[in-house]
């Protein structure tokens, strides 16, 4: 507000032009005076004249300035209106507001820079008829009137008083307000002036304004201007607070930083120095590492480097945190190993059932350890489906070693300064998270996850897997170089075991310095006993309740496996008897009647219908549907494959989401079966008239590899020769020559044969061993059928 407050100088006599000030007398004449009905008229792109009020206006259009002249020149009267849009040259009749002021011409004055200003003063509002000329300017039909005398009553005169003290406050707020303005505002005793002048210094847009002139209650003008200006008034407060708030934290800043000079120079005086103190405490502790002779030069040179550093100096935190996370670091500092090798091997089969790969390969590891005294630890890499326990093998390994346990989880890492950290130049700069990580445990030989080693990314920034190479290589790691640090740490101590649910996705020079141990997925039996060691403990006490409130019987937990999961691991497993446990709660919290031995109908109340069956195996009764199995990343399954045929020219038609190595497998199943028609009682003719469909059920989800060769053609030959396949699940790869070839994840397979209720599995000659390193007992109720050519496929599958 009171920005337009100005004083045109007056070019002739060198003095200043007050704003002027329309006295009661003046009213009296000005209501009196008579005005011609046409006049030029001015238009204004972006302000408003009011009456009593003097302005300077910058003319530019020359329409406008003829217009001027011409006033000038005749009565120096001439009708000033404000224009609705600001970027209309030319203003007709609808482009003007309807209401304007009549003005006098006080000034003319010429410009240094060529431009044209004249100093108006309001007189008289007009109402706008129509315009009688629009060149060489404007001429408008105007109907003067007058004013509406304010009325001196309490309500009115408050708010006048109001608008002064609101005004006086403003001014005050604003330093780019004179503050004679106060002084000036308090002579204005014309009411109408007041609210006109106050109107026109308003910081409010031209319409607002316009609105104001328009209105001829001076009531409701007032309220309108007090509007205007408690928002201008709440505005300028704010700002003045926000200044006042930034203007005393920068006095305080400058206030401590004198204080600590002198501070600084008064503990110079006495002798003492904190900074030079901490860094006594640095040396002090650097005398009881056990770190190499370079080691402890650069931490000497680094510290002598802070010592002459005025710690004011940003590079004085970043020198001190460095020698920190020396110090921090256990350098040559072990936990002792437990080598009672018994108790160890008792404590993972507490935590653990099964995995007795994992299990001796530690036991091994512990025994070398125990007779050389020394000796590098191996790199293990678990690998199986989610849900066996490889992350939580990790902890128990720790736990039973009696070391540190570290877990560093590298699902979709993608930036190799997170293993090998940031040089210590760049702002924010941190070590990797492999020291940071080392710090943490305290000790050099910890138990380190590498979790999910499959999963990390690759992008712009760099490959971290690469960047594990050095890690993970018995040979390097003694000397691990971290961009922070900038020294090598020796990592050859730490017993790292990488996860994995997959090797496809594993770099080879990574996957080569890896010991591999394969974690198989469990059988029912297995997860039985599972259940009961672990997870139903585990649950009970995770839900508040008492081993005498609840009981789960073996059949219950089969029940729970076979008709509510369908996994490799206990994951789901877990889940579902945590169901079982919030229905428990319930009831126990409610005091409802309830069996706490659970029994077989009480399942679907507490866990819904069963979303799993075996009722799919039974409707497999037409010729060309056999049934192979699977290996996937969360274990083995079932697999179905269906061959149709129809008329045509021998074409080959593949569906189900394959990937190039099954398909392969299918036009190797065929071209086998073309030339070997006649033993299976074929005639040759047919394949150059029929079209083949095969398709693999389950069209979304992707799959591949060749262990489905047997499964798709023994569906070819029964869906030629029309006869069913017998119920069995087959799995093995075939060439042309109609040999039988082994495939990998035969645990996994058996296992989902065993889950969907086959007795019968056919597989290669050379699986054999595989099975038998499965524990027999989880092999009961299920007959192997061992092969090595296709006709034996052909035989045992269809009898022909």
């Amino acid at each position: 507000m009171f920005e337009n407050m100005i004083f045109a100088e007056n070019e002739d006599e060198n003095e200043m032009l007050p704003m002027f000030s329309v006295t009661d007398e003046d009213e009296e004449s000005v209501n009196k005076e008579k005005y011609s009905e046409t006049l030029p008229l001015l238009a204004l792109k972006n302000t408003v004249l009011f009456p009593g009020v003097v302005i300077p206006i910058t003319v530019g259009r020359d329409k406008s300035i003829k217009a001027v002249k011409r006033a000038n020149r005749l009565n120096k009267t001439i009708a000033v209106i404000s224009q609705k849009e600001v970027n209309t040259e030319d203003p007709k009749m609808e482009d003007l507001y309807p209401i304007g002021t009549i003005a006098r011409i006080l000034k003319l004055l010429k410009m240094p820079d060529g431009s044209t200003t004249v100093i108006l003063q309001g007189r008289s509002r007009f109402q706008l008829l129509g315009l009688s000329q629009e060149d060489p300017f404007l001429i408008a039909r105007i109907k003067p009137f007058k004013d509406v005398v304010p009325k001196s009553n309490l309500e009115f005169n408050a708010m006048i008083s109001s608008v002064k003290d609101m005004a006086k406050k403003i001014i005050e707020l604003s330093p780019q307000i004179p503050s004679e303005s106060v002084v000036m505002l308090q002579n204005i005793n014309n009411k109408g002036f007041l609210i006109n002048f106050i109107a026109s210094n308003l910081n409010i847009d031209v319409s607002k304004k316009q609105h104001l002139l328009e209105n001829n209650d001076p009531l409701d003008k007032v309220k309108s201007i007090m509007g205007s200006m408690d928002k201008e008034l709440q505005m300028l407060e704010l700002k003045s607070q926000i200044e006042r708030k930034v203007r005393g934290d920068i006095e305080r800043q400058q206030r401590d930083y004198f204080l600590n000079q002198q501070l600084k120079t008064i503990q110079e005086e006495l002798g003492q120095n904190p900074q030079q103190e901490d860094l006594l405490k640095l040396a002090e502790r650097a005398k009881e590492k056990k770190w190499s002779p370079e080691v402890a030069k650069a931490f000497e040179k680094d510290l002598t480097r802070a010592k002459r550093m005025n710690p004011q100096v940003a590079e004085y935190s970043v020198i001190l945190n460095y020698l920190e996370l020396m110090l921090d670091l256990p350098w040559e500092e072990y936990t002792e190993d437990n080598f009672d090798l018994k108790k160890v091997k008792k404590v993972l089969d507490q935590d653990h059932h099964g995995l007795e790969d994992v299990k001796d390969r530690i036991i091994e590891h512990l025994a070398v350890l125990k007779l050389k005294g020394d000796m590098k630890a191996p790199i293990i890499c678990l690998v199986g489906p989610p849900g066996v326990g490889k992350t939580s093998l990790g902890r128990s390994i720790s736990n039973a070693l009696g070391r540190k346990f570290i877990r560093m989880s590298l699902g979709g890492l993608h930036d190799e300064s997170e293993v090998r950290g940031h040089r210590k130049t760049y702002i924010g700069a941190m070590p990797g998270r492999i020291i940071q990580s080392i710090k943490k445990a305290k000790s050099s030989n910890p138990v380190f996850i590498l979790d999910e080693i499959d999963k990390i990314g690759k992008d712009f920034r760099g490959d971290p897997s690469s960047a594990l190479l050095e890690v993970l290589d018995p040979e390097q790691n003694s000397t691990f170089h971290d961009n922070y640090l900038e020294h090598d740490y020796d990592l050859s101590k730490v017993l790292f075991i990488a996860t994995a649910n997959s090797l496809s996705t594993i770099q080879p020079a990574l996957l080569d310095r890896m010991e591999i141990i394969q974690i198989s997925g469990y059988s029912t039996e297995e997860k039985v006993e599972i259940a009961k060691k672990h997870l139903i403990p585990k649950q009970r006490k995770d839900h508040g309740i008492k081993a005498n409130q609840v009981k789960l019987s073996n059949p219950i937990i089969t029940k729970v496996i076979r008709e509510y999961t369908r996994e490799s691991g206990v994951r789901g497993l877990d889940r579902q008897i945590a169901g079982l446990m919030r229905g428990v709660a319930k009831r126990v919290a409610m005091e409802e009647e309830y069996n706490v031995s659970v029994q077989a109908d009480e399942v679907k109340t507490y866990l819904g219908p069963a979303k799993f069956s075996k009722d799919k195996l039974a409707q497999i009764n037409t010729p060309g549907v056999a049934v192979g199995l699977a290996w996937t990343r969360v274990g083995g399954d079932i697999l179905f494959i269906e061959a149709s045929l129809s008329k045509g020219k021998g074409k080959l038609t593949l569906t189900g989401n394959l990937g190039d190595v099954m398909k392969e497998s299918a036009t190797t199943a065929l071209s086998y079966l073309k030339s070997n028609a006649e033993k299976f009682g074929i005639e040759t003719d047919r394949f150059a008239n029929t079209d083949i469909h095969i398709h693999v059920p389950e069209g979304a989800i992707p799959k591949d590899g060749p262990s489905a060769g047997i499964t798709m053609l023994s569906a070819l030959v029964s869906v030629f020769t029309g006869k069913k396949i017998k119920p069995l699940a087959m799995t093995g790869e075939i060439t042309l020559r109609g040999k039988v070839l082994p495939v990998g994840g035969i645990k996994e397979k058996i296992l989902a044969a065993k889950r969907a209720g086959l007795k019968k599995v056919m597989m290669c000659e050379e699986n054999r061993k595989h099975v038998e390193e499965i524990n027999q007992n989880y092999l009961k109720g299920l007959q192997f059928i061992y092969v090595e050519q296709m006709e034996q496929v052909i035989k045992h599958a269809i009898g022909i």
